[in-house]
């Protein structure tokens, strides 16, 4: 984790990143992907594959497993999915399918999860984790996740800034929180125009937050959130890796700035924690892209204040896989 000591307007707050790019495979998905499995070989189901849907890191994680256990991997991915996340899905042996039909929303997950229905339908030995309803996807971070912030900053005036894509990682913070009568607030950041918490569909640029579907996991009526630009997560990464000396990737661009928002107007505990969910290093060719960012329309200077950094330390706490 990278703590910064920030002041904005007078007040001094400790704004902590807990990097999730140092998992084994390089992103929080590392924990949902080896819960998820671990549900199915538990049950003993005949697998005659693996196939799910996926953005690009979850796919990433499956692959790594489904290779170290020798279970063949389908990722069902589309356009909009990093040529560089397929690239590393194929390294580790997984076989790619990309959806080129937009849904109704003009996304492409309503889509990606036809075709997997469709497979299903046809294939009995063919297993789908269903990263979007299993409960294995919240229980990865009610017992890994949240414990690890918990044993590694001293204090409970803490609020917690989560990206919704599944909802998964929102669900199961706000179930550690309720088991341990924590007095922690965790603050939900969507990307403008998805609607994992509801609201009306529009464009968006951004992977691994937002979705095209309502989450099964948590609504916009369940907890505090905040909606962030494409413009605001980019500028928010550039933030990140100039003042702090990291990169991030898009949805940890997108939750910084979701954070900052926060405090800008008002809000913020003591300790404000963000967990990024990736590095940058998946992303040189969108986020820290300048074709990218053009092709985005993205160059723009964002509406965001960004606070100054009096400090930071690097703060190590250990990995929990259940």
């Amino acid at each position: 984790m990278v703590k910064a000591v920030v002041g904005y307007h007078g007040r001094t707050t400790n704004l902590w990143l807990k990097l999730e790019q140092e998992n084994p495979f390089g992103s929080i998905k590392d924990r949902v992907a080896y819960s998820l499995l671990g549900t199915i070989f538990e049950t003993g189901l005949l697998c005659g594959g693996i196939i799910e849907s996926t953005s690009g890191n979850l796919g990433i994680a499956l692959a790594r497993y489904s290779q170290i256990c020798g279970v063949e991997f389908t990722a069902v991915v589309d356009p909009r999915t990093s040529r560089m996340l397929v690239r590393q899905m194929r390294s580790a042996d997984a076989k790619i399918v990309e959806v080129t039909n937009p849904d109704e929303t003009g996304g492409f997950l309503l889509s990606r999860l036809a075709y997997i229905r469709d497979r299903m339908a046809v294939e009995d030995t063919l297993v789908w984790p269903n990263q979007y309803e299993n409960p294995a996807n919240p229980r990865a971070h009610t017992e890994g996740t949240a414990p690890e912030i918990h044993s590694a900053i001293p204090s409970d005036d803490l609020d917690v800034f989560l990206g919704v894509s599944t909802g998964g990682t929102m669900r199961g913070f706000t179930d550690y929180v309720t088991r341990n009568r924590l007095p922690w607030r965790c603050i939900a950041v969507d990307e403008v125009g998805s609607i994992a918490l509801g609201g009306p569909p529009a464009t968006r640029s951004l992977n691994g937050i937002g979705a095209s579907r309502s989450s099964s996991f948590v609504s916009g009526r369940d907890c505090p959130n905040v909606r962030v630009t494409a413009r605001e997560a980019v500028a928010a990464c550039d933030w990140v890796a100039s003042e702090l000396g990291v990169r991030v990737g898009g949805s940890s661009g997108a939750t910084v700035a979701g954070a900052l928002r926060w405090m800008r107007e008002g809000f913020g505990a003591e300790h404000m924690v963000v967990v990024c969910p990736d590095g940058g290093e998946r992303y040189e060719d969108t986020i820290y892209s300048q074709n990218w960012r053009r092709a985005k329309d993205l160059t723009a200077r964002a509406d965001l204040e960004f606070p100054e950094v009096r400090s930071t330390s690097v703060v190590d706490n250990s990995l929990i896989l259940t």
